[in-house]
């Protein structure tokens, strides 16, 4: 029977190369779905020690990259104060980002020819390589190639965590084991401000020294217990010839470009700036390209590494979709309740990091249940729709804010839209991956982790605009017009962590204040606007039966099998 379904799926490949008809867009939708996934789940398989050893590591190791993609926000000013480089915080803060984005597709196909086990342990060793450049960095240049180094290790490793888990459970168990991986990621989020903000005043370099010992345990464990399985090639050779060479270069070259144009509009330089257009431009016209490239295998590329295929059917695309527009959301509202707390409340950067701390709570506890759920029930559809549904409100609530509204109140709008976003989280990949077979598990994964990192740099960008342009526009309402000058132009979000506001005479920071929040309201509302288009997305979304059993050349070695294997074999050809 798995036979059968593996030549089903080869011929549904096949028609679909040749025919390319809707018959055969809506047949790649069941494809991964052989006839063996209608009748009843078999239970789970069991798991041994090895293999919660191996996820506790990488939880440990996706709680390290997150907490440092985090924590550098508080201490960003000391950092830039104590190395001289006011001129260059931009790309302290964004080199790591950057470098974290543009890495995942082809650290994916990297995994697909390598295996998991190698490339694993070398991320992890770049990463800690960048942490102690970091931390012993005297200059702004250090610094920053520090942190980019750093981001190559973090965007690999948070690809490879997923892919990971992918390898060791069928389809139907991974939300489960997603969701208490990406709980312990939530968590380093969470600490990660209030870590940077104490170690800031003693000592930031150990921000980055701290990372050290942590990494070199994880590493031994990989090496000792990460024992996976994958199909080698005879030579380095035909290994580094599957490598896709000009499509990995047009994507992080026009990836680079994209978001080197996205993190300079309206901070470094204003949008109208050619040196904010023309880096956009040619990304935007270097990925057209990639995927030109890309689309028509062997034309051009023998192996892409980005499989076109993978676009081939609706509810890996809506699912995509999803993950994009959630990563966006979730750091559209992550990004803009400090503001709240700080310009309106009138807080610290620490205290409102502190306040925070309910939504990021309930986003851990709730992803664990919305994970487990799914492999329990097996349908992603329902609780996407609750997740966006959920996250419609919380920023529709939001728009009710104002600088008096109770402690109570401002806990429970964090919460509905925790719980919303909690929904999603580890229920997106499943989604993603349920019309694509296991073979296509890597590439789907790295375009998953792809546009969920730049979503994360659009919700930082898209709603940047709409709070500055809407301060410009309420600005008259500030009498001063020295303080209207100085907080006009993008300078009302420099303005809010500081004393800046706090030192206006009542009367005109009250202004300020209801400037801020009209500015506010105009956020929330586009968050509102952009979690609708995730209701579309899941309306075009399939359900699809997950998968229950695990068809993958990469799962855990099982040295005893193999040995069993190897001597039937024998026996075999000694009685022949």
């Amino acid at each position: 029977m798995v036979h059968s379904a593996q030549t089903e799926v080869e011929r549904l490949k096949e028609d679909e190369r040749i025919e390319g008809s809707p018959a055969v867009f809506m047949a790649s939708e069941t494809r991964a779905a052989p006839e063996e996934q209608t009748k009843s789940s078999p239970k789970s398989s069991p798991k041994n020690w090895r293999f919660y050893l191996i996820l506790i590591s990488l939880s440990f190791i996706c709680f390290l990259s997150s907490l440092d993609g985090s924590v550098i926000a508080t201490a960003l000013p000391q950092i830039t104060h104590d190395l001289s480089g006011a001129d260059n915080y931009v790309w302290i803060a964004n080199s790591f980002l950057v470098a974290q984005t543009v890495v995942q597709p082809p650290c994916a196909q990297v995994c697909n020819i390598f295996g998991r086990r190698w490339p694993m342990i070398i991320l992890i060793a770049v990463f800690a390589l960048g942490s102690g450049v970091a931390g012993g960095a005297k200059d702004t240049t250090t610094m920053i190639a520090g942190r980019t180094i750093q981001g190559l290790g973090s965007g690999g490793i948070f690809m490879l965590v997923e892919l990971i888990i992918c390898d060791l459970v069928p389809l139907k168990e991974r939300g489960k084991y997603l969701g208490m991986v990406m709980s312990s990621s939530a968590i380093g989020a969470i600490i990660g401000p209030v870590v940077g903000g104490a170690l800031a005043t003693a000592n930031w370099r150990w921000i980055f020294y701290l990372n050290l010992p942590i990494a070199g345990v994880t590493m031994v464990i990989m090496a000792i217990f990460l024992r996976l399985r994958h199909k080698k090639e005879t030579s380095w050779t035909s290994a580094l010839l599957r490598i896709d060479w000009i499509g990995n270069t047009l994507f992080v070259a026009s990836l680079c470009a994209l978001l080197i144009g996205l993190i300079f509009g309206g901070t470094v330089f204003a949008w109208s700036s050619w040196r904010v257009v023309l880096p956009i431009v040619l990304g935007v016209i270097g990925w057209v390209g990639f995927h030109f490239y890309e689309w028509k295998p062997p034309k051009f590329c023998k192996e892409p590494s980005i499989p076109p295929h993978i676009f081939a059917n609706r509810t890996s695309n809506a699912a995509l979709y999803i993950d994009f527009v959630s990563a966006m959301l979730l750091q559209w509202v992550c990004f803009f309740w400090p503001i709240y707390f700080q310009g309106v409340k009138g807080t610290s950067p620490l205290r409102s990091g502190i306040y925070f701390i309910p939504f990021e709570a309930f986003l851990i506890l709730v992803a664990a249940v919305a994970g487990g759920t799914l492999s329990k029930v097996g349908h992603y559809r329902p609780l996407h729709m609750i997740g966006f549904v959920l996250s419609i409100i919380g920023p529709g609530l939001n728009i009710l804010l104002t600088a008096t509204t109770p402690k109570v109140v401002w806990v429970v709008f964090q919460a509905v839209d925790a719980i919303g976003r909690a929904f999603l989280l580890p229920t997106i990949l499943p989604a993603v991956l349920a019309s694509l077979t296991d073979d296509d598990t890597a590439a789907a994964t790295g375009m998953y982790s792809f546009l969920r990192s730049l979503g994360f740099v659009w919700g930082i960008t898209i709603p940047g605009i709409i709070f500055n342009t809407q301060f410009d526009r309420y600005s008259p309402r500030i009498s001063d017009p020295t303080v209207r000058s100085e907080m006009g132009g993008g300078r009302a979000y420099e303005r809010v962590s500081g004393a800046y506001v706090q030192a206006l005479p009542p009367s005109l920071r009250a202004e300020v204040i209801s400037v801020y929040l009209k500015a506010l309201r105009a956020v929330w509302i586009g968050a509102v606007a952009f979690g609708a288009t995730g209701v579309l997305a899941v309306l075009v979304e399939k359900h699809i039966p997950l998968r229950t059993e695990l068809n993958t050349q990469y799962g855990i070695e099982d040295r005893y099998q193999e040995d069993q294997e190897k001597q039937n074999m024998a026996k075999e050809n000694n009685s022949e």
